[in-house]
């Protein structure tokens, strides 16, 4: 489903901000992922993100959307997460390799 602008906005500035980095264009999801904000669902980058949803069955509302690294979000089984990508310094690490 394509989102909004607006959605996709919002959604980004749910993303853990990070002391540091500009939160304008840095954010980490829950794992601990670093997500670019200009690489929303670009897949080519370690940096691309997804928007997922907290309960996979749930509604697109706001309060049920989250910002994912686009692997992590791929990788999510049932609302849970793997967190196979998470950080390093600043460099995304997959541990599913």
């Amino acid at each position: 489903m394509a989102f909004s602008e607006e959605t996709v906005q919002a959604v980004w500035g749910k993303g853990r901000i990070v002391t540091g980095h500009s939160a304008d264009q840095w954010r980490q999801d829950e794992c601990g992922a670093w997500m670019g904000r200009e690489f929303y669902e670009n897949r080519d980058t370690p940096f691309g993100w997804e928007i997922g949803r907290i309960v996979p069955t749930g509604a697109d509302d706001l309060s049920n959307l989250r910002p994912l690294q686009w692997k992590n979000h791929a990788d999510e089984i049932d609302g849970r997460l793997k967190c196979y990508v998470t950080a390093v310094g600043s460099d995304n690490v997959d541990s599913s390799l």
